[in-house]
């Protein structure tokens, strides 16, 4: 192909899920602050690179930061119990308008575009949905299938299906309707050529384990590329992701970019979306804990008999899944002369509470005199110089500042915006060596200055178990009601107790 001798059209593109696109805090908010933004924004002349705009009504499904920050300037550092009430039909009213909004319900969502967007990552797709997944076949699914409400959705499933149309097909016009990510891809190689493609898939072939808590395996008679809203398994078996990373090879390799490059898969135990406990110290040294649950649930409270869980072999089990995924994904690239990014080794080592609160992986110097340069995070670096961010759920201080976390959003399984940076800073170094040109390095202060959730968190985040009970309802008329359940829940956070 012509542009594999000149320089292509199309500097960056990428084609992936929520990491790519940039989901956290329990949506996708500001795509401007993905990491493929930050990698964008080191590239002098800054070449076009355009993606969909979802900060309308708190994002979709919705960011839990935004909807937090709003019951604080609605009830301050607190919300009390004869407050609970007023607070939930707050949250229901703004939920309400949320879904409406991103129904369509109060504007036309379509945008006029005469190409495809560069970034064409979708939240909760997996490797197959990059070539089966289309506008109209996602249109389908809402039209034609009742909605299900579950506790790490947040708000209806079809928000899933209403983020891929807009991103498939923005214009919503029937003569696009057929397209995957990967057709877009083509329109783009075929529009004077691809520089640097990223390809960031297969986080969701093993993601549901961990939401759902509940290992599935695939077998041999699933229909392994079903349409998302009608799977039942939760984890791919390794010869299965292989079956499925092989066919997004063969077809990535037809797009004919100059330079491809993956990540590798971090361990799904890792974010604090699930939360080690009652672990002995034999298992301590294991770094794994009895039983993993969810993220707001204490460790005196936590009881199998009570609590949804993954035990210890299990979450084990896991790993090493990962572990051959990582090896097919190595495999591969190395077939088709891609470049492998090291994500995987880079979470891994700042694991806080797997390490037993020990780094192995140093943090960029220059984050470091980002958060000094700022009042409300200089004490995230301590005398020597060590950044004090962590994979621990957040956790705030008497002062209303970040002591624990900051480098996972709210919804404890996406980075924050500083966590986005540190991605970037890794495909960075990676596409560097791999002999892309960057003019400027990644600009930490404007990194920090973005990442509101950790340089001005929310007042109310010391109370954030009884917001996420609340949007938790499984059903919407709960949320009016005062039962003996919610009551005790409120009372329970009222007056929280610290916990590590």
């Amino acid at each position: 192909m012509f542009w594999k001798k000149k320089e292509a059209k199309h500097k960056l593109v990428v084609i992936g899920d929520s990491l790519s696109q940039g989901f956290n805090n329990g949506g996708i908010y500001r795509t401007d602050i993905n990491f493929p933004s930050f990698i964008h924004r080191c590239f002098e002349p800054k070449p076009d690179f355009d993606q969909p705009i979802f900060t309308a009504q708190a994002g979709i499904p919705l960011n839990i930061e935004v909807i937090v920050r709003g019951l604080s300037e609605k009830y301050g550092d607190e919300i009390d119990l004869t407050e609970a009430l007023s607070a939930s039909k707050y949250m229901f009213t703004t939920f309400k308008r949320i879904k409406k909004y991103w129904e369509g319900g109060m504007k036309d969502l379509s945008v006029e575009r005469t190409t495809p967007y560069h970034n064409q990552s979708i939240w909760g797709f997996n490797i197959s949905d990059s070539w089966t997944v289309t506008e109209k076949n996602s249109r389908e699914y809402i039209l034609n299938n009742k909605e299900s409400f579950t506790v790490f959705n947040m708000l209806p499933e079809h928000a899933k299906f209403t983020t891929a149309r807009l991103v498939l097909n923005p214009t919503l016009n029937p003569e696009y309707e057929n397209r995957s990510q990967i057709d877009n891809a083509h329109i783009l190689a075929e529009d004077g050529g691809i520089e640097n493609l990223i390809v960031c898939h297969g986080h969701n072939n093993i993601l549901a384990a961990v939401t759902d808590l509940k290992v599935i395996w695939t077998e041999d008679e699933d229909d392994l590329e079903a349409f998302p809203g009608h799977r039942n398994y939760t984890v791919y078996r390794p010869e299965h992701f292989e079956q499925q990373y092989r066919k997004l090879a063969e077809k990535i390799s037809k797009l004919g970019a100059r330079r491809v490059f993956v990540p590798t898969i971090p361990y799904v135990t890792i974010p604090p979306v699930i939360r080690g406990v009652n672990s002995d110290l034999s298992s301590q040294r294991l770094g794994y804990f009895d039983y993993y649950t969810r993220f707001w649930i204490w460790d005196e409270d936590f009881h199998p008999d009570k609590h949804p869980y993954l035990t210890k072999e299990q979450v084990i089990e896991l790993d090493f899944t990962i572990d051959a995924y990582n090896k097919i994904i190595k495999s591969i690239a190395e077939e088709y002369g891609w470049t492998v990014v090291p994500i995987a080794k880079n979470v891994a080592g700042l694991a806080h509470r797997r390490l037993g609160g020990e780094l192995v992986r140093d943090l960029p110097k220059g984050l470091g005199d980002a958060l000094l340069a700022r009042e409300s995070t200089k004490h995230l670096v301590d005398e020597s110089g060590n950044i004090k961010l962590t994979t621990d759920f957040i956790r705030l201080n008497e002062e209303g500042k970040i002591y624990k976390g900051g480098i996972f959003s709210l919804d404890g399984l996406h980075p924050t915006t500083i966590g986005y940076g540190l991605m970037a800073n890794v495909y960075i170094k990676t596409m560097a060596r791999a002999g892309v040109k960057f003019e400027r390095g990644i600009d930490w202060n404007e990194v920090v200055a973005e990442d509101t959730l950790v340089n001005d968190p929310p007042i109310l985040l010391a109370e954030l178990r009884m917001v996420l009970r609340m949007l938790a309802m499984n059903h919407q008329e709960r949320i009016f009601s005062v039962s003996k359940n919610i009551l005790s829940q409120v009372m329970e956070i009222v007056s929280p107790r610290q916990h590590d």
